[in-house]
């Protein structure tokens, strides 16, 4: 039997029209405007007082070295989620990611609230560590936002959209 991923990674290799190697829907337009201006006025760097800096991942994620690509541990806020009572944007939603490089482009496919909820980022990789692109709510597909990471080592990737942070930890 296949796996899940292999499933994905089929689906997305038999439709010309899925950029992504998840075989989800694609974040529309990653290279539009909105992304380009908030590169501009985004420009994380590595420094060990980040919010992301400290261990927080609970999860074993099949920790790989000298790669990006795999399993990861992920959480966001700076918005609330109606769909999870009580939810604050200074909450944070933790769940369970997965990071795939394709090119020049790395995509991020992760989940929250459980797995009710998933969310992909499709970045271009500008230089070795800065990551560049858009988010989309795979739920809500009307949610759309730009976001830039930096990936600091194979074991964090510090992420911000305009509201607040998606950070990913292994």
């Amino acid at each position: 039997m296949k796996s899940e991923i292999a499933k994905r990674t089929a689906a997305s290799e038999n439709d010309p029209a899925i950029r992504n190697p998840f075989g989800v829907m694609d974040v529309p337009n990653p290279n539009d405007d909105d992304v380009t201006q908030f590169a501009r006025s985004t420009v994380p760097e590595e420094s060990g007082t980040d919010e992301n800096a400290e261990r927080w991942s609970g999860h074993d994620t099949g920790y790989q070295h000298d790669t990006i690509e795999g399993q990861w541990s992920s959480r966001w806020n700076g918005a609330a989620d109606p769909t999870i009572p009580g939810d604050t944007p200074a909450n944070w939603k933790q769940g369970r990611g997965e990071a795939k490089i394709v090119g020049n482009r790395l995509y991020l496919l992760f989940d929250w609230d459980f797995g009710k909820r998933r969310g992909l980022i499709d970045a271009r990789r500008e230089g070795s560590r800065r990551l560049v692109g858009k988010y989309i709510n795979l739920g809500n597909p009307e949610i759309t936002v730009p976001w830039v990471g930096l990936a600091v080592s194979d074991q964090r990737i510090d992420g911000y959209f305009s509201l607040g942070r998606i950070d990913f930890r292994r």
